[in-house]
């Protein structure tokens, strides 16, 4: 399978892998680093639109941003037309791992322009753009996102259709396109791994160590994808309970040096301190406008300072674009 080394050592060596889940504005360079720090063996970019990024170089610029060591790295897009994915996917090949198709995302948007979620219920579609990509780029890892359907028969359908298509691996979110922060269905991801023969991760209820075993003893699956839980804790699969004042501490110096933009820069750091930090400070930390200020505020509480170093060595020279 062409992957990454480090994958398929972990695969071949039957440990389970870690995964960064793609999210929408946190699955950034920035963060795709500090969570590799932190016991994360694969990440993924945020979803990508193909028809812009095949079409446009602003779009290539604006979404995908890249260093040397962000590997393993899954380029994830979103398509209907197996051409943009497949063209997509060649022009990022050259700096990535592979990529992914995200039929997995239940935002309305999204299922208004026929993308995401809404497309397990067309499981030709999904395997045409799988073999088109795989005709176009041979030797890509060319991975699929799901989500499962109603019942158990149309998802083993679902699963097994993308895998006679080609695909690589399969990661399997427990619920439904209209089910939110429900304990997911691992009986239906355990009847998955059972019915197709290349690797399949879990996503969905993982939110702290302790849940990561449970997941892959419950579904027996080849790792376990998160989202949220990182969001919280970039140290979850380091088996920390809580952020790590040390992780914060990373983030400010990744972030900054990488001229991560204000918002997200405040963002990540909402999520980290949200066990941390009392009501009242909440809103202290939420009122504070600038980079500048929550550098200061995060020096006066916690002595953590911008050191203006990144916190390990290797090639972090910063690429936009393909």
């Amino acid at each position: 399978m062409p992957m990454h080394d480090l994958v398929k050592k972990k695969l071949d060596s039957s440990k389970p892998l870690k995964i960064c889940a793609p999210m929408v504005r946190y699955s950034s360079l920035p963060f795709r680093h500090l969570v590799k720090l932190y016991g994360c063996d694969l990440t993924f970019t945020h979803m990508i639109l193909a028809d812009c990024f095949s079409k446009a170089q602003d779009a290539r610029d604006a979404e995908f941003q890249y260093c040397e060591s962000d590997r393993p790295l899954i380029a994830q897009f979103a398509a209907t037309n197996p051409d943009h994915f497949a063209t997509a996917a060649k022009m990022v090949s050259p700096y990535v791992d592979g990529v992914d198709l995200n039929c997995g995302c239940p935002q309305r948007w999204a299922i208004k322009e026929g993308i995401g979620a809404c497309m397990c219920k067309d499981p030709a579609l999904i395997s045409r753009i799988v073999k088109r990509c795989k005709a176009v780029n041979p030797d890509l890892c060319v991975s699929v996102k799901i989500r499962i359907v109603d019942s158990l028969e149309e998802t083993l359908s679902l699963a097994r259709a993308i895998e006679d298509s080609g695909a690589d691996f399969l990661t399997v979110h427990g619920r439904t396109i209209t089910e939110r922060n429900v304990t997911p269905h691992y009986d239906y991801v355990k009847a998955v791994k059972k019915a197709v023969s290349i690797p399949v991760f879990h996503n969905g209820g993982v939110y702290k160590p302790s849940d990561v075993q449970p997941a892959l003893e419950k579904t027996g699956t080849d790792g376990v994808m998160c989202a949220q839980g990182l969001l919280n804790n970039p140290a979850l699969f380091a088996g920390y309970t809580e952020t790590p004042l040390k992780c914060v501490q990373d983030w400010i110096d990744i972030a900054i040096s990488y001229g991560t933009p204000f918002n997200i820069f405040k963002h990540h750091c909402v999520f980290m301190l949200e066990n941390v930090l009392p009501k009242h400070e909440k809103k202290i930390f939420n009122n504070l406008s600038s980079s500048f200020a929550v550098l200061d505020y995060l020096k006066q509480n916690f002595g953590i300072q911008y050191k203006n170093k990144l916190p390990e060595t290797g090639e972090y020279r910063i690429k936009n674009g393909c």
